[in-house]
């Protein structure tokens, strides 16, 4: 029977696997559609052939694999300084009291029926409005990391969401258009917010200092953005740093209410 002494599982060892499975899953969140998402899968293999080797006793191998991985993981604190701090950022914003957030955090784990509370129509058809007479506008949607420090920078508000309060705020005469408005749950609650604006020079030229600073947001939290440009009255949506291709109006409001839930 010593051969199915693998199969002698304790609670803990359970725990263990499921609690690597989320850690796991939350890297992969992280880095998905961008370019370290290929890195990722390099230092998943590297690290799964590492432990073959070892299995299989093949030290020459195990030992060179080994130093490899010891050495590279202060490269990997270099390499993924902005997913190491987007993680730490979602870690540190998880209120664990509070269901209805810690259930988003564990996103794979919840009901498929449950959806978010803002009303995501009312933000892209006022984006497709502003965009048909190139009104610029900046919107930032919070999702589980506080914004206090974007919001402490503006004119702290309180609004229900709806169609015609967003196209007034950044109506080209209005005082209340320069910045960008945060958006919590179905709720305004700044105007006039000043972002952080990125140095990524990957950046494309044709993009201004609103898309800038919206992919500044998304850098350093898990927001999500919204720039409508004034120049072409095209939305752009931005998330972890990187622009979101869509096709259509519809396909936007559904990425939306996805990473949203």
């Amino acid at each position: 029977m010593d051969s199915f002494d693998f199969l002698d599982l304790r609670i803990l060892d359970i725990v263990d696997i499921v609690l690597v499975a989320v850690l796991l899953y939350y890297i992969y969140k992280l880095v998905k559609g961008s370019a370290a998402i290929n890195i990722f899968i390099g230092i998943v293999i590297i690290y799964l052939v590492w432990k073959l080797t070892e299995l299989l006793k093949m030290e020459m191998l195990t030992n060179v694999l080994g130093e490899f991985i010891g050495v590279g993981m202060f490269a990997l604190i270099v390499v993924f300084q902005q997913e190491i701090r987007k993680f730490l950022l979602m870690v540190g914003s998880t209120n664990f009291t509070n269901k209805r957030s810690f259930l988003r955090q564990l996103k794979f784990m919840r009901e498929d029926t449950e959806e978010t509370s803002t009303d995501i129509q009312s933000i892209v058809k006022a984006c497709v409005n502003m965009g048909k007479t190139n009104t610029g506008a900046l919107i930032v949607i919070k999702r589980n990391t506080q914004l206090d420090f974007v919001k402490n920078t503006g004119d702290k508000m309180d609004i229900e969401i709806n169609q015609p309060i967003i196209e007034a705020i950044f109506y080209k005469n209005s005082t209340l258009h320069d910045g960008a408005i945060v958006i919590e749950e179905n709720r305004i609650t700044a105007t006039r917010a000043i972002l952080p604006v990125s140095n990524d020079r990957n950046i494309p030229l044709r993009f201004g200092l609103r898309h800038r600073a919206a992919v500044g947001i998304t850098e350093k939290t898990d927001a999500l953005a919204l720039v409508v440009s004034e120049e072409t009255g095209q939305t752009s949506y931005i998330k972890n740093g990187g622009f979101e291709i869509y096709d259509s109006q519809e396909e936007l409001v559904s990425k939306l209410k996805e990473d949203l839930e």
